[in-house]
């Protein structure tokens, strides 16, 4: 099953004022080498410099005050770990990410940063998995997937309607 249109709309939505629209540009070069326009969403102006904070942030605010309560779980090296840290921090809801023993130092520290506890766990990012499905079932925590999760889905899909309402054409 996919998100519809509707669903990436309320997402847009529960999304405004909490991260920004972000520009929508040409590429000459790319679009000279690939023979047709092209264009680049610039995510990276986002406060945790990915699109990934769209999808974790509409997943963590339809969670219901006892979700909430519990807190969020993430698994991930990296930038939905900082997405989820970030906008989990912002409402108040604790969070826990598992993270592969092999990530990346400064992202480590950025998800910890946002106040989020930071599990470090297995030499592949399946052994992480494997831990961070065992806590959330342990602890009662809902887990916000970077990607199999239509709430998440919906949240990335918001770039899609930006870019439509940017370059039209």
């Amino acid at each position: 099953m996919s998100p519809t249109v509707d669903d990436i709309r309320a997402a847009a939505g529960r999304l405004a004022g909490h991260v920004i629209e972000t520009p929508c540009l040409p590429s000459r070069t790319l679009g000279e080498l690939a023979g047709c326009n092209v264009f680049l969403k610039f995510e990276n102006h986002q406060f945790t410099a990915s699109f990934k904070e769209r999808g974790a942030l509409n997943k963590i605010a339809q969670l219901t005050p006892d979700e909430r309560a519990r807190g969020v779980l993430a698994v991930s090296a990296g930038n939905h770990a900082q997405g989820v840290a970030y906008h989990a921090e912002r409402l108040g809801i604790p969070a826990t990410i598992v993270m592969p023993r092999f990530a990346p130092a400064v992202k480590v520290e950025r998800t910890r940063g946002f106040g989020a506890t930071v599990v470090l766990e297995g030499d592949t990012f399946d052994d992480a998995r494997r831990r961070g499905l065992a806590l959330a079932a342990e602890r009662g925590l809902t887990m916000v997937h970077p990607y199999d999760d239509l709430e998440v889905i919906a949240g990335q899909g918001t770039i899609g309607l930006e870019m439509l309402a940017q370059q039209p054409q």
